[in-house]
């Protein structure tokens, strides 16, 4: 299989070996990537502390220098690649994949990953996915545009670093595919999901292999909840959506009202204040779930509620700040500790002694993702693959439903992705005529059977297409300096004073391109054709008309 029969297989909008094979080399160099992340972070860890994520182990004053000395490397990295470059996360990729077809700028790249070793590493409230989510589809777009494929597989293969990306962090494959789907590319097509699949799967047996077999949550097990307790889930689902649309609310403030501030001070603002929340409460530092753990099941409800409260502030003050990092992690942390304070009432009327402190955390991660994110399938699979057990299924959705309905119906609170793309002025939406000819490249539709002329005379011309009328015919004319391709049809004018031939100049494409910058030339005439060129403009290789792209458009699908 040549590399040229490789990009034209890939063109084509189908499941396919080709189509697999861009899976498996996606996922594989987004874990890698992954994975040199999370052992960069735990160096970085261990160097200071004595396990990971402790920093009750510092003096107070390390605890207040650590998120200092963690912001001033962080302005450094971004000083060395411009502040311009300073745009990262879930929302930039999600950007990038609709307007850009998941290119992902490589300085971007650069800041994301020192960025946010360093950002996790000293105790900043941030989650590491959004580093994995970016850095995944960096890695996997640039072996596409290093390859040259088309530009509609180069958006998958993003995606498909992406999923390797979440499911190298958390070790959830299944999770990670819904996320991609519902989050992320926002679509489900099964052409989609054959890749995105397997470059899931790649990432979490190259994690294993690494890091063992250990699931993030493993730590928390869930315990049958009573029948007769279910109502209580319902009260659970509309606070935890009270409490996310609070928090995107208030996210959205804060990116507001320090907007007039440059970047350095944002940064040493969000250090600051994580500082001295850390100097006098150390467990209010960084987002790391196994830490969470032990304080919903040994703190008191005092203190378990101030945790909570530490933990909402500082993850609202370095996201909206600009620190470099996810925002899940943080909403995994105040999920899990919500859903651990709203048990306690429940405590206070059981007749029997029950501990649902792990449940109702469980239950506080689905139901806070879900209204914080819109995204209630990718709560349901991140828990069911989290908690191992199929006992929390309808538990969660007496959860994910509540809250959902309130964040959305009642307050009219949105996806918090959304609200930061359009703040941000980051477009993400595309008309459905452009949707659906970005999954076509150009390499698929295009005829490669037309006959060229070069500076010849209409009479040549027309004698060919005396006896082929419907092959598609291109004049090539030469000039000092360029050549112009035209396509030549018999002109079907009524006028009498206009000649037997029409000539229609033709733009050219590049090969990666996708049909629906064929539409973007073509639809302002309807009629004419572009030509397609691999190397140089003036190397043509395939035409496609107007007809062939109305054709397709027109044909019928399942």
């Amino acid at each position: 299989m040549t590399l040229k029969s490789f990009r034209q297989e890939l063109a084509n909008p189908r499941t396919s070996i080709q189509l697999c094979i861009l899976g498996i080399v996606g996922g594989m160099s987004a874990a890698s990537l992954i994975i040199v992340f999370r052992l960069c972070v735990e160096w970085i860890q261990l160097s200071f502390l004595e396990e990971l994520n402790r920093y009750s182990d510092l003096t107070p004053i390390a605890r207040f220098a650590f998120p200092i000395a963690g912001a001033l490397l962080i302005i450094l990295f971004a000083f060395l690649t411009g502040f311009k470059h300073y745009r990262m996360g879930i929302p930039f990729v999600i950007h990038r994949l609709k307007q850009r077809y998941g290119h992902i700028p490589f300085r971007t790249t650069i800041n994301q990953f020192f960025g946010g070793m360093i950002a996790l590493a000293s105790g900043f409230v941030v989650g590491r996915e959004g580093p994995s989510v970016h850095l995944g589809a960096a890695g996997s777009s640039f072996i596409g545009h290093g390859l040259k494929l088309p530009y509609n597989s180069i958006r998958i293969l993003s995606g498909c670093g992406i999923a390797a990306g979440i499911s190298a962090s958390f070790n959830t494959p299944f999770a990670a595919v819904i996320f991609v789907m519902e989050v992320v590319l926002r679509e489900y097509r099964i052409h989609l999901f054959i890749p995105v699949m397997l470059a899931a799967a790649c990432g979490s047996l190259m994690t294993r292999v690494v890091f063992g077999q250990v699931h993030e949550l493993s730590f928390l097990s869930f315990q049958y909840i009573n029948h007769w307790h279910y109502p209580y889930l319902v009260i659970l689902g509309i606070s935890l959506g009270c409490l996310a649309t609070l928090f995107n609310n208030q996210l959205m403030n804060v990116i507001r009202l320090f907007r007039p501030v440059k970047m350095i001070w944002r940064i040493l603002i969000a250090a600051l204040i994580t500082a001295i929340f850390g100097y006098f409460l150390p467990e209010s530092l960084s987002a790391s779930l196994d830490t969470t753990h032990s304080f919903v099941s040994g703190e008191t409800t005092g203190m378990l509620i101030a945790i909570l409260v530490a933990k909402f502030i500082l993850a609202l003050v370095a996201i909206g700040l600009g620190v470099p990092g996810g925002l899940i992690g943080p909403v995994y942390v105040i999920g899990m500790l919500a859903g651990a304070v709203l048990a306690i009432p429940l405590g206070f009327v059981l007749s029997e002694s029950i501990d649902y402190n792990n449940s109702f955390a469980l239950l506080g991660i689905a139901g806070m993702l879900t209204a914080v994110l819109h995204a209630p399938l990718a709560a349901l699979s991140s828990i069911m693959e989290l908690a191992y057990n199929a006992d929390v299924i309808l538990p969660a959705m007496l959860v994910i439903v509540p809250a959902y309905v309130t964040s959305t119906q009642l307050f009219g609170n949105r996806s918090i992705f959304i609200r930061q793309l359009e703040y941000q002025k980051l477009s993400f939406t595309i008309s459905p005529i452009r949707e659906a000819l970005q999954k076509t490249g150009v390499l698929a539709v295009m005829d490669t059977e037309y006959k060229l002329f070069i500076d010849a005379p209409d009479k040549h011309i027309m004698e060919f297409l005396d006896t082929s009328p419907n092959h598609p015919v291109v004049l090539r004319s030469s000039f000092e300096i360029d050549v112009q391709y035209s396509l030549v049809q018999y002109e079907l004018s009524l006028n009498h004073n206009s000649a037997p031939l029409a000539y229609f100049d033709m733009e050219g494409v590049p090969s990666q391109s996708t049909l629906a910058e064929v539409y973007e030339i073509l639809q302002v005439n309807r009629d004419g054709a572009v030509y397609v060129y691999e190397t140089t403009p003036s190397s043509i290789v395939g035409v496609i008309t107007w007809n062939t792209l109305r054709n397709y458009l027109h044909q019928e699908k399942f």
